[in-house]
């Protein structure tokens, strides 16, 4: 017997920053969510699963009509065998003002308490406890019952953990305390990242169906879960993006021609990405070049060559500097300056100051589009933009100097 445990679908999401890019194919990022979550209820038709967890935001956030709903409810027909549907905080029952009643083979965990729903004639038992509001600071696990003997247990769990990495902190929970509770299976959510946090019981993120954004590189899907004599005997990632996210690093130097080191990462790139269509940000590390601090457009255009070359589809996001200065500048020339630009950005008062400024600017910006922000939250995101910063500086002055 095999189930399939999803999470994180932000059904509707908008691709932010992207829409209005004249130069990328509307198709291409229209309906992006709608056509993976299709896609994951293909794979559970093709592996033939017993059932389906959602663990969380299956939903971005409210309806902006009735066709979001009309989608989910179409596609859980196709599925034909039970869905099992947790909120999480973007679709948390105070969030999701419209609602539209859910097919039969739908079961939605309860909001009020932990709730057991039992797979009788195959011996499961699934427990959780959908977010009631967007906000949710208790461990929920804490609530959860004990297992169930002689079933297989599975708990279904939005939560960010102990380590809520670039997430916000929502029911965390200490996943030494999740192993301690006797299931056999943890079905997490709210983590965009694939994450297997023990195989003794198997406590799992998914990661999200598909990357909305730079810092959702990689493949992304869903956990194939296989069940043999009543035990978990194995865990598989499939992928469901249709679009991709790649981080191109490229050295800059002297004794290789850029193009050709921009042309073998692009290759790999788009081998990786199995013939999927691939959105990338160009990062230049190494020795600065002259001319490379103002020649993003020649940059890009060389990646969309490249890929043109190697017979796949690619589409820039951004071309970004982190080069150190030419070694033709004297030894040490540009350390006062530095260290000047380092010790301004190391003043606690002008960081908390940098930090509010960061803050109120996301605050103005809609909640969908907030996650594509490329702006830093803490102390340690202020320094890698400021090291970021450091490295146009300093290409743009090298560029100056004689070769």
């Amino acid at each position: 017997m095999k189930f399939l445990h999803a999470a994180d679908i932000h059904l509707d999401s908008p691709m932010a920053g992207l829409q209005a890019r004249a130069d990328l194919p509307p198709d291409l990022l229209r309906h992006c969510t709608r056509r993976a979550f299709a896609a994951l209820v293909d794979l559970a038709i093709a592996e033939d699963v017993a059932f389906v967890i959602i663990a969380g935001d299956l939903y971005d956030g409210d309806w902006k009509d009735f066709s979001t709903g009309l989608f989910v409810a179409e596609q859980m027909k196709r599925l034909a065998r039970p869905c099992f549907l947790l909120r999480g905080n973007h679709d948390a029952r105070s969030v999701i003002t419209k609602e539209l009643a859910l097919p039969a083979n739908v079961f939605e965990f309860s909001t009020r308490t932990c709730q057991t729903h039992e797979l009788g004639a195959i011996g499961i038992a699934l427990h959780g406890h959908s977010f009631p509001n967007r906000a949710v600071p208790e461990d929920l696990s804490a609530g959860y019952p004990e297992p169930r003997r002689g079933w297989l247990n599975i708990g279904v769990l939005h939560t960010s953990g102990n380590d809520p990495g670039e997430h916000e902190t929502y029911a965390p929970c200490d996943p030494g305390l999740l192993r301690l509770k006797g299931y056999d299976y943890w079905a997490l959510g709210h983590i965009h990242q694939r994450q297997v946090l023990g195989e003794h019981p198997w406590i799992v993120f998914p990661g999200n169906i598909q990357g909305r954004h730079i810092r959702e590189t990689g493949a992304k899907g869903c956990s194939l879960v296989t069940v043999e004599d009543g035990r978990i005997a194995a865990v598989e990632h499939r992928a469901l993006d249709n679009l991709r996210w790649a981080l191109l690093e490229v050295e800059a130097a002297e004794d290789a021609p850029l193009a050709r080191r921009i042309a073998d990462t692009v290759a790999a790139a788009l081998t990786a990405a199995e013939d999927r269509p691939l959105l990338a940000r160009l990062i230049l590390t190494g020795e600065a070049m002259p001319g490379l601090a103002t020649d993003a457009e020649r940059l890009a255009a060389e990646c969309r060559n490249a890929a043109i070359e190697a017979g796949g589809t690619l589409f820039m996001e951004a071309v970004r500097l982190r080069t150190r200065p030419r070694r033709s500048l004297e030894a040490g020339a540009l350390d006062p300056l530095r260290a000047a630009f380092e010790a301004g950005l190391a003043d606690p008062a002008r960081i908390a100051a940098l930090l509010a400024e960061m803050a109120a600017l996301r605050a103005k910006v809609p909640a969908p589009a907030r996650d594509a922000l490329d702006l830093p939250q803490d102390a340690e995101g202020l320094s890698r933009l400021g090291e970021e910063a450091w490295a146009l500086a300093a290409a743009a002055i090298a560029a100056e100097q004689p070769a």
